[in-house]
């Protein structure tokens, strides 16, 4: 049965973001965080950015000028004021992971350096995105980006010794992390089939990807062919995908074992389902096109390797893989708010003044007083809400011995300067901004496409429903989100996750966007998905994720319109950097040097930090 809104609870008085022709429009209800969610704390959403709902992520304002750069060719932003009269040591553009970690590298350096950072965002870490809510007196923290630090064991000495530095101890998580929560409240993995695309709400508590894979989920209680029966497939693509689910042995035919991995990364999921499972049916196919998740792509553009490696698409025990031994690191490496503690250890290191505290603990629930991010006078300024548009050299390049950096803030462009400058934000935006950079560099930066991505945090009052459903980690594969999962059950510094189904919990709901010619390359499916982002309202975001957990919980007796507290939607039309080489357009440009995962080519926390030592490097000879 369709709801409508007001069933959903759209009616409801949350705080509500959304933009129109690129211009932000706040309504009166996103003057307070959520009706209930009076913050309780110092803090209120107008001055502490984590405490504001509604589109986060490239939230409104955050684009525009970006936007007029890239789209319209604009080059002129009217007279350009002296924003001081400072030379700065180091000028660094972008303040997500790679750029705080650029400045904390070059301090170490040059002690004594004065630095400056600009950021086009209202809150720093970039990717790394702090989600926080506040519900009856209680605080309740989630994430929007930059989830964890995946197999940190294998970290370079670089990472490690960042890590080490700012006071982050591996080992400390194997304690924080709650490994037995799942266990403990039997959640599962599960499939979601919703009414629009398959004629009726379906839940079957059998996951279509392997939810351990991320996840110490329960165990599956069904067997695949009871739970191939309860799905809303024909006859004909049940036997196809009960075929999937049930073969065994090796089927990569003439591929040695210690090559099948490389193997499977030279060909699509689409293929191996063809070539090794011998599937043709088109519902099959159009089954598996919701669950590519990460990849950002469709079934024909994703590798076998990533979907069956990586993501726990079925198909590995029908390969001479399935008992190498080979057991990945624990995903357990994961602060309550992914990575953005990360990037909040870095900003305190550097201005202490920011937050009280010393430990990985305490960062946690440390009262951030962003009024002093950018202090006169401090030797390092975080400068928010600041679009960079112009970095040029003050003089020929060999010659030069500083650099100008120009932003637009508040639609007023202002000029700093600097001996040296990282690039540490969206390599794309390079050619752009350094429009003196030789042509090769300027090509290869261009191709630094990234996937969007939308990562949304709906908070609930309470999660009997996922509870008395057994539902940990959900796949959807036609709805508007591919994936929900119950948020990592993570307690340190005084922060405690939820012990029983009457506290707030938060659901973490993933859509990749991809458009819907599935033949089409994948830079083409990536515009497609970033048209998308962009074309779409909070409104639209909001119903269709009430939607979904309505139909999916409902056996449950979830109600949307009581139990979901708050909804924010971290909108990242340029989310994960694809796999390619930048070793040409990553090159040190006089005094400008060039950091973030692109210049890596892999989203990765441990690639942003490698490649903004690799930035400050680069400079150390000049």
């Amino acid at each position: 049965m369709k709801l409508t809104d007001k069933q959903l609870g759209m009616d409801r008085a949350i705080s509500r973001r959304d933009f129109i022709n690129g211009v932000a429009a706040v309504s009166a209800a996103s003057a307070v965080p959520l009706g209930a969610l009076a913050a309780d704390k110092p803090a209120s959403a107008a001055d502490y950015p984590p405490l504001r709902t509604g589109l986060r992520g490239n939230h409104p304002g955050s684009f525009e000028v970006a936007h007029e750069l890239i789209w319209q060719g604009r080059t002129e932003w009217g007279p350009v004021i002296d924003a001081d009269a400072d030379l700065y040591d180091l000028i660094v553009v972008g303040a997500g992971i790679s750029g705080l970690a650029a400045a904390h590298f070059y301090r170490q350096k040059h002690p004594d350096a004065r630095m400056l950072l600009l950021d086009n965002h209202d809150d720093f870490g970039g990717h790394a995105k702090r989600n926080e809510f506040s519900l009856d007196g209680k605080t309740i923290i989630g994430y929007g980006g930059s989830q964890s630090m995946e197999e940190p064991s294998n970290y370079s000495r670089v990472v490690k010794r960042l890590l080490r530095d700012i006071g982050i101890d591996i080992q400390r998580f194997e304690q924080a992390y709650d490994q037995e929560f799942f266990h403990r409240f039997g959640l599962r993995g599960a499939t979601f089939f919703d009414q629009a695309t398959f004629g009726q709400d379906q839940l079957v508590n059998y996951c279509l990807l392997d939810p351990t894979v991320f996840l110490p989920a329960a165990a599956t209680e069904i067997s695949a062919r009871q739970a191939v029966a309860q799905m809303p497939l024909s006859e004909n693509a049940r036997k196809d995908l009960l075929r999937l689910l049930e073969t065994r042995g090796d089927h990569l035919h003439g591929v040695p074992v210690g090559e099948q991995w490389d193997y499977l990364y030279s060909i699509s999921y689409r293929e191996f389902l063809e070539r090794h499972i011998g599937i043709s049916n088109a519902e099959i196919f159009a089954l598996f096109q919701g669950l590519t998740l990460d990849t950002g792509a469709s079934i024909e553009e994703s590798s076998a390797g990533t979907t069956i490696g990586y993501l726990g698409l079925p198909g590995l025990l029908a390969t001479g893989l399935a008992d190498s031994g080979n057991e990945p690191e624990p995903y357990i490496h994961h602060f309550p708010d992914g990575n953005a503690s990360i990037a909040r250890l870095l900003v305190r290191q550097m201005i202490p003044g920011v937050a009280p505290g010393s430990t990985m603990d305490d960062i946690v629930l440390a009262d951030f007083d962003y009024a002093r991010l950018d202090e006169k006078g401090s030797p390092v300024r975080l400068r928010l809400n600041s679009t960079v548009v112009n970095v040029t050299h003050d003089g020929a390049l060999q010659e030069a011995s500083q650099v100008t950096a120009v932003y637009v803030r508040g639609g007023q462009a202002y000029r700093v300067r600097g001996k040296f400058c990282v690039m540490a934000g969206n390599n794309a935006m390079v050619p752009k901004i350094c429009s003196d950079m030789p042509t090769v560099q300027k090509e290869e930066l261009a191709l630094a496409t990234r996937s969007p991505i939308i990562y949304t945090s709906v908070l609930l009052r309470n999660w009997h429903a996922v509870q008395k459903l057994g539902v940990g980690y959900m796949v959807s594969p036609g709805a508007y989100y591919g994936m929900a999962m119950v948020d990592f059950p993570v307690s340190m510094g005084g922060y405690v996750f939820a012990k029983s189904p009457e506290q707030p919990i938060i659901l973490h709901m993933e859509r990749f966007p991809k458009g819907n010619d599935r033949n089409a390359s994948l830079r083409e499916q990536i515009l497609a998905g970033r048209r998308e982002l962009y074309a779409t309202p909070f409104a639209s975001i909001e119903r269709e994720t009430r939607t979904q957990l309505a139909g999916a919980l409902a056996a449950g007796g979830f109600d949307p319109a009581e139990d979901i507290a708050a909804i924010t939607v971290n909108r990242w039309a340029h989310g994960y950097a694809y796999e390619r080489s930048m070793e040409r357009g990553r090159q040190r440009h006089g005094r400008i040097s060039i950091a973030n995962s692109d210049a890596g080519g892999v989203a990765y926390v441990s690639t942003a930090i490698e490649q903004a030592h690799r930035a400050v490097r680069d400079l150390s000879g000049l």
